[in-house]
C-alpha cells in the first residue's frame, strides 16, 4: 500500500485546509487510516483517526475543529482543518493499519504552516 498527500499549504490563522491522502492497493477499506502530525523538535502525535467502520477520534487540541473523513470508492481518507491555528503548523503524514496485524503504512507529508 502506497499513500500519497495532498492539499497542504501556508494559511493565516483562522483558515481552512483540506488535505487529501489517496491510497494504492485493494485493501483500504479495511485499513484503520491516521492523520499524524510533527512539529520541529516534537515528537510525532496522532492527530485523528478513522477505523472501517467510521469510528473517529481526535487530539484534544483539534477537537472541534478538524474532521476526519474517508471516501472507499476513491481509496481516499481526508483532513478538514478549521479554525487553523499557529500552533497547528507541522508536517502532516497519512497513516494506514491493518488491524490486528504490524502492518503499518505511511505517506511522505505534507506541510501546514500557519502564519500570518
Amino acid at each position: 500500500v502506497q499513500l500519497v498527500e495532498s492539499g497542504g499549504g501556508l494559511v493565516q490563522p483562522g483558515g481552512s485546509l483540506t488535505l487529501s491522502c489517496a491510497a494504492s492497493g485493494s485493501i483500504f477499506s479495511i485499513l484503520v487510516m491516521g492523520w499524524y502530525r510533527q512539529a520541529p523538535g516534537k515528537q510525532r502525535e496522532l492527530v485523528a483517526g478513522i477505523t472501517s467502520g467510521r469510528t473517529t477520534n481526535y487530539a484534544d487540541s483539534v477537537k472541534g475543529r478538524f474532521t476526519i473523513s474517508r471516501d472507499n470508492a476513491k481509496n481516499t481518507v481526508y483532513l478538514q482543518m478549521n479554525s487553523l491555528k499557529p500552533e497547528d503548523t507541522a508536517v502532516y503524514y497519512c497513516n494506514g493499519r491493518r488491524p490486528a496485524t504490524s502492518y503499518n503504512y505511511w505517506g511522505q507529508g505534507t506541510q501546514v504552516t500557519v502564519s500570518s
